[in-house]
């Protein structure tokens, strides 16, 4: 089932998540959440996005330029950053016809649940590690636009608010 997107400034985009409970509740939402990102299109979507206040995000970094390959990311927890840093254009479903220029670790390993209830851990670099930086700042009640400097928020928000 399609989900509506949150809009910026919704608040609820400026709330941190509370911990997701594996359940079958869950295991549907993961689906929806899957099929509102291909949709929309993007290649992540956090369960805040669309209104559930829980630890969760989607992702699909491979899936427009070859096969699909959905993650399901529950709790998911940060055990290294790279010092390593880009600057790299950053779009977001829930600030539509923004893209800005956003500061990323290169790298970074990560630990979460799957939807089969096992802990994974995995080392995501480049344009995954960018996305899933993206996604869990969405847990933490942190939208793109918070990354930006006024003047870049500014010149970022200039043509959608025009």
């Amino acid at each position: 089932m399609l989900l509506p997107i949150l809009r910026w400034p919704d608040p609820r985009l400026s709330q941190p998540c509370l911990p997701a409970v594996l359940d079958d509740d869950l295991r549907a939402l993961a689906a929806d959440m899957l099929e509102t990102m291909y949709a929309a299109p993007g290649r992540g979507l956090s369960a805040p996005q669309v209104g559930a206040m829980r630890r969760l995000f989607v992702m699909d970094v491979a899936w427009k330029d070859g096969p699909a390959d959905p993650m399901v990311l529950i709790n998911p927890e940060v055990l290294w950053l790279s010092d390593e840093l880009a600057l790299g254009p950053e779009g977001c479903l829930s600030i539509p016809g923004v893209v800005a220029e956003v500061e990323r670790s290169r790298a970074l390993r990560l630990r979460w649940t799957g939807l089969d209830g096992v802990r994974v851990e995995a080392l995501l670099e480049g344009f995954a590690a960018v996305c899933a930086q993206h996604e869990l700042d969405h847990l933490d009640g942190i939208v793109t636009l918070d990354r930006l400097s006024s003047d870049a928020r500014a010149t970022a928000l200039a043509g959608v608010l025009a």
